[in-house]
């Protein structure tokens, strides 16, 4: 029979056929358009962060798929296992394993594209080798704040309850020292303090250690700390003064960038900088000269923030998640010795 004489019951079955073949075509191309305009977004995927060496050890931490979740930040995932290399979306270097050749830049295997980035939290006068870095890394993690993933040692936060009663004190000033070497800044200056302020020294250049668990009681017993850093460098503010001095409860008496650095993260009434006096006497006439009122003036911040010592490198490179969707693609460090010695 000729479609002609089939009527229209045959023209409805037709029109029916390619109806519902124009409905799954409009259903397929939704699907790879995706959501419309007002449905839900489809969920992010996590993005990946391959550490190529974990810092300082041969044991890197468990990292379960929750890690960053525990710093608050969602959908981002840390790893150590090498074989994620061409897929990962970044992949993290610490110096100073490239810096003693335990580890080695898999540039041949590189995916093109793919972010590399150099971390390091030392200071540049003990950071060597970055001549032969030119042109590899595309972003920095460390403590500089111009840093494109900006991680310092500490910060201070809003406090959400009272504060703890500042401990006792029965000492002077106390200084933890491991690596003393005479040429170092700090050390030129304690050894111009000595003479004029009672400083108990502690740490292995001392031979009176203190255990991890140790330190921040016994730093508290004192009425000031010597918060040297071992090299004068911008924005090189360490644990030195987050943890040895500021949560300890004692004032910091502060060596190393100048005083508008340290502004820029604590009030300018919570330390001593070395840089206002003209001479260590003076400075140690200052500090044993000082009355019970002035003392407790230094910690006036106490009542409405607290210290947050930030030194887990968990922590730190989920940060690379938080700052991902705003980090310069295309982005090289053509000179990263020359960017890092500035």
């Amino acid at each position: 029979m000729t479609n002609a004489g089939r009527g229209p019951t045959w023209r409805l079955q037709a029109w029916g056929g390619l109806a519902g073949g124009a409905m799954l075509s409009a259903l397929w191309l939704l699907k790879l358009l995706g959501p419309a305009p007002g449905g839900a977004p489809a969920p992010q995927p996590a993005i990946t962060v391959l550490i190529w060496h974990w810092p300082f050890t041969e044991q890197p931490p468990e990292l379960p798929g929750d890690t960053c979740a525990r710093y608050g930040m969602a959908r981002c995932r840390l790893s150590t296992n090498r074989s994620l290399l061409a897929s990962a979306d970044v992949v993290v270097f610490h110096h100073r394993e490239l810096q003693t050749q335990r580890a080695h830049l898999p540039l041949a295997q590189r995916p093109h594209g793919q972010p590399w980035v150099w971390a390091s939290m030392e200071s540049p006068s003990h950071t060597r080798g970055l001549r032969r870095l030119r042109g590899i890394f595309n972003w920095v993690l460390s403590y500089r704040c111009d840093s494109d993933i900006f991680v310092p040692y500490g910060r201070l936060e809003p406090r959400s309850s009272p504060a703890p009663p500042l401990p006792a004190k029965s000492r002077l000033a106390a200084w933890v020292v491991s690596n003393f070497q005479e040429r170092q800044q700090r050390a030129r200056l304690y050894r111009q303090l000595a003479p004029h302020l009672q400083v108990d020294v502690f740490g292995r250049a001392s031979g009176r250690t203190l255990c991890t668990d140790c330190l921040v009681p016994t730093v508290a017993q004192y009425h000031f700390y010597l918060s040297f850093e071992n090299s004068q460098h911008r924005d090189y503010i360490t644990e030195k003064l987050w943890r040895n001095a500021l949560l300890a409860g004692t004032v910091p008496v502060v060596l190393g960038p100048p005083r508008a650095t340290y502004e820029a993260f604590v009030p300018p009434d919570a330390f001593v900088h070395v840089d206002d006096f003209s001479s260590a006497r003076e400075l140690a006439a200052f500090l044993t000269g000082m009355n019970e009122s002035r003392y407790r003036g230094f910690f006036a911040w106490r009542d409405r923030l607290r210290v947050r010592v930030l030194t887990d490198w968990r922590e730190r490179f989920c940060t690379i998640c938080a700052r991902y969707p705003h980090l310069p693609r295309g982005q090289v460090y053509e000179d990263l010795e020359g960017w890092f010695q500035a």
